[in-house]
Order: structure tokens, then sequence, then C-alpha cells
């Protein structure tokens, strides 16, 4: 049995671009100015708090935990409204779930699992999936391999009968760190990153199942 360990935010879901714009909405409030490259930095590529920006700036930590406050509650609204699903993410996980005692699918995401399930109400993927480990099943979010290896231990996975599908640096240091390979599907926030330690770049999730029958042919060719 294979088992395909998906990343959420960016590979099933866009929803990098409504945490950007929630966030900058609230930032804008004290003055601060998120800009799209601002956030790929420190969000999507380090995996920080774009607060941080305001903390420079003097503003105090109360006034920011209310800035925080306001962003997820906006964000939840942009989740629970706005359409979110990637085109062709439905399609390639029917196919792979349709391979009935052959494939395994669970989803291991830093977001919280309160937005995953909001966001996942409407996109009808959760009959698909197998599990979920989200924000609060472990301490260390990636780049830390806390995560995946959450993930091993708490459904007893063979690293080497798993792949991941991840769309940045930091999902991809967590993946390796974790003993796993790889695949990155290419989205608009994350297309300039260096992922030269992933089995394979693709520019679409579309690639996914082939890349994936490939991998599984090397597995078995190394047996």
């Amino acid at each position: 049995m294979l088992i395909i360990l998906w990343d959420n935010d960016g590979v099933l879901v866009d929803t990098e671009g409504l945490y950007f714009r929630a966030t900058r909405t609230v930032l804008a409030e004290v003055g601060v100015e998120l800009t799209p490259e601002q956030f790929k930095e420190i969000s999507i590529k380090r995996g920080e708090s774009t607060f941080l920006l305001a903390l420079e700036q003097g503003i105090p930590a109360n006034e920011i935990a209310r800035l925080r406050a306001k962003r997820d509650r906006i964000y939840t609204e942009f989740l629970r409204t706005e359409p979110c699903l990637i085109d062709g993410v439905e399609e390639v996980l029917r196919a792979l779930h349709g391979k009935n005692g052959q494939v395994r699918m669970g989803v291991v995401t830093s977001t919280h699992r309160q937005h995953f399930e909001i966001a996942h109400a409407r996109t009808g993927l959760k009959k698909y999936l197998d599990f979920v480990i989200a924000h609060g099943d472990y301490q260390h979010s990636k780049p830390h391999p806390e995560a995946y290896l959450t993930a091993l231990a708490r459904h007893q996975l063979r690293p080497k009968k798993c792949i991941v599908v991840e769309d940045t640096e930091r999902g991809l240091a967590a993946a390796t760190a974790a003993g796993l390979e790889c695949l990155i599907v290419l989205s608009e926030w994350t297309k300039d990153g260096d992922f030269r330690n992933a089995r394979k770049v693709l520019g679409s999730i579309a690639e996914v199942p082939g890349e994936i029958l490939r991998w599984a042919g090397d597995r078995a060719c190394d047996r």
C-alpha cells in the first residue's frame, strides 16, 4: 500500500491569498503596509508571523493580540464564503482514492484544525482522506519535521511507503528531515523557491498521479 501525505494550503486549497488579505487588512490599521513579497518571505518561506512587522514598529503586545484575533475572524469569514478549492484537486484525489487497497491518503498541515474544517466543509475532499494531522497535534510547525513524524507514529506508517506532496520550501524541509520523499507542486506564492531536494517539481497537481506511479515503480525495483 502506498501512503500519500498531502499538505493543505497551496496544494489542496488556495488559501494563502485569503490569509494575506486578512493580515494586510488588520496591519493597515496600525500603519503597517504588508507587501506580497514580505508575506512570501516571512509567512510562507520562513513560517513566521508577519505581526513581527508591527512589533518592530513599537506596536504593543496587547494591540497585536487584538489585531491577530481580528485577522483570524476575517480569515475565517473568507474561508466560509470564498471559493478556495484548487482546480483539478478533486479529480486527482478521486482517482487515487479509487485504487482500493493500494493507496491511503492523509493531510499533514500547519493550519489550525478549525480553519481546516471550515475550508473543507465546502470542498468535499474529506471523504477521500483517511486522517488529518493539523496544528495542535504537534508542538513544532514546519520546517521542523514533527508534523510528519507525528503522522508516521500515530498511524504506524513506514517512511518507505510514504510520499509527500508540498508547495513550500519549509514543507519540503520538514518532509525530508522526517526521512520522506517529497513532490513539489508550484503555486503562485512559491514558484521562485529553492526545491533542489525535492524528488520532482511539478507545475500542476494534475501531474501528481503519474509521478506517484513512477515513484512506486522505483520503489518496487529497489526491493
